[in-house]
């Protein structure tokens, strides 16, 4: 009788620990060292003084998940929208950057995190007799949110500082769509 307690204990044990292991991989959608890739489409606000330039950029992104709470990503973009302001088209030409993602991982299909990077980014203010580019580089931090859809598919909405000095600054809100391998 013990050894039949003690068998099936042990089936009870390993059934619960392979359960717990399905329950996690789910939970962290691709999991340690999963990679991901994504598209987002960005409304981006240029503040220039007084002045206010509402423009659009595309970009994307490449990532891993390190731990289920952390990862790393690469970005890449360029300006898709301009806005013209007093004669001038004010733009983003294009920025890439690096970045880390703090996730607060739970059960649900929403993930919110917190992003923090570098990011090197080109404005152009074209006018009818010039045109000024300026590449400007900065520290760059967000928060957002990833909603899964499906296994490997989720969407994310995000709010992110690109750039900010006492002349100009880039925030964007952001939304797009992100695979996990």
């Amino acid at each position: 009788m013990m050894k039949y307690l003690r068998s099936s204990a042990a089936v009870l044990a390993a059934g619960l620990l392979t359960a717990g292991a399905a329950q996690a991989q789910d939970m962290y959608k691709s999991g340690v060292g999963g990679l991901y890739t994504g598209l987002n489409y960005t409304f981006v606000d240029m503040d220039f003084g007084s002045q206010e330039a509402d423009v659009g950029t595309l970009s994307a992104k490449v990532g891993v998940m390190a731990t289920p709470f952390l990862g790393f990503e690469a970005r890449g973009g360029f300006g898709v929208d301009d806005d013209n302001i007093g004669g001038v088209d004010l733009s983003v030409d294009n920025f890439f950057g690096g970045y880390a993602t703090f996730n607060l991982v739970n059960e649900s299909p929403v993930t919110p995190y917190a992003i923090l990077g570098f990011t090197r980014v080109e404005l152009e203010a074209e006018g009818p007799f010039n045109t000024v580019t300026e590449d400007e580089s900065d520290v760059s931090y967000g928060l957002g949110l990833n909603m899964a859809f499906a296994p490997n598919l989720s969407g994310n909405l995000e709010y992110m500082r690109y750039y900010d000095d006492e002349d100009v600054t880039v925030d964007g809100l952001g939304v797009g769509l992100q695979v996990n391998f």
